[in-house]
């Protein structure tokens, strides 16, 4: 019997491009492609990536500190703030629009600007190595450490750039706001970028200069949701095993354990596909009901319905 699913939806960077118009012209075929879930009946609550966008952020903010010495420069958080109103704005709209073009009257689609609480004392902490803006020159990066303090490091001799560190959500903050829009069967845009990386001091939430990897959050906001599948979307259609050797092999499906012996043998890359068959493994061995898949944006549906994707589950 077909069943209808919660499910959480993390997008990739290709599904919103790398500029303003490219965005604007993106996010209408990854409206297009979650409105094919939605008209499904299914319950979808929306991740997206935000690295070009917070970049562009950050970018235009430090130049704005340094046009106007009594700016002071814009902390990352806020940057992150900023991509996931700026981007929700844009997904958001496109939504409204493909459901209303599908006969869809009521459209509550709505954007949480959502804060995610990492550990002040996560390891990633002490060592920064998630690039983040654009490259610069030896004096451009000096000037950086010390206007900023930023850390900087060389990048593969295209020049300097700022690395930040890479926590490990702990727990999303409007996680109960979330909760009751999903159960008012409202459409959620949410932790955008991971989330606005947030350390709990006292009872202040303190903004940090982190990047959190949005598949992680997409993973415990799936496990808080009780979601029933968590499907992370990329730029290939399965995930590979000996990918771009002769024995490359691709692959419909894998247990949590097999996908870990995968992942002991170094076949997945850092930054790349890594994360993602974490995250996956991470939801899939939550419980025995839940299934992650990582697959296209366009073949979402397809993936759903068995037809294409790589499943993850115990």
């Amino acid at each position: 019997m077909y069943k209808r699913k919660r499910i959480v939806i993390a997008l990739g960077g290709n599904a919103l491009g790398n500029t303003l118009p490219e965005q604007m012209q993106a996010v209408k075929t990854t409206a297009r492609a979650l409105c094919d879930l939605i008209e499904e009946g299914h319950q979808v609550v929306v991740v997206h990536g935000n690295g070009p966008q917070v970049g562009m952020i950050n970018n235009a903010m430090a130049a704005l500190s340094r046009e106007d010495k009594n700016q002071p420069n814009t902390p990352l958080s806020v940057c992150v703030a900023m991509s996931q109103a700026y981007i929700g704005y844009d997904l958001q709209n496109a939504l409204r629009e493909e459901l209303r073009k599908r006969g869809f009257m009521r459209t509550p689609v709505v954007t949480v600007v959502t804060q995610v609480r990492v550990d002040a004392n996560d390891p990633a902490f002490q060592n920064p190595s998630k690039p983040i803006g654009h490259f610069m020159t030896k004096e451009q990066a000096e000037h950086a450490e010390t206007a900023y303090g930023y850390i900087m490091k060389e990048d593969a001799g295209r020049g300097y750039r700022r690395v930040v560190a890479s926590p490990k959500p702990v727990e999303i903050v409007e996680q109960d706001a979330i909760n009751s829009l999903v159960d008012a069967n409202k459409i959620v845009i949410c932790c955008g970028g991971g989330g606005i990386p947030v350390t709990l001091q006292g009872d202040h939430l303190k903004g940090a200069s982190a990047v959190i990897d949005k598949d992680f959050a997409s993973c415990l906001l799936a496990k808080e949701l009780d979601a029933d599948m968590l499907i992370i979307l990329t730029a290939v259609e399965k995930v590979a095993v000996n990918f771009g050797k002769e024995n490359e092999k691709w692959l419909d499906e894998m247990t949590v354990a097999e996908a870990q012996k995968y992942v002991d043998e170094g076949q997945f890359a850092p930054g790349s596909m890594l994360p993602k068959v974490q995250a996956a493994m991470d939801f899939a061995a939550s419980d025995a009901e839940r299934t992650a898949m990582i697959t296209l944006l366009e073949k979402a549906k397809d993936g759903i319905l068995g037809k294409t994707g790589t499943r993850i589950h115990m």
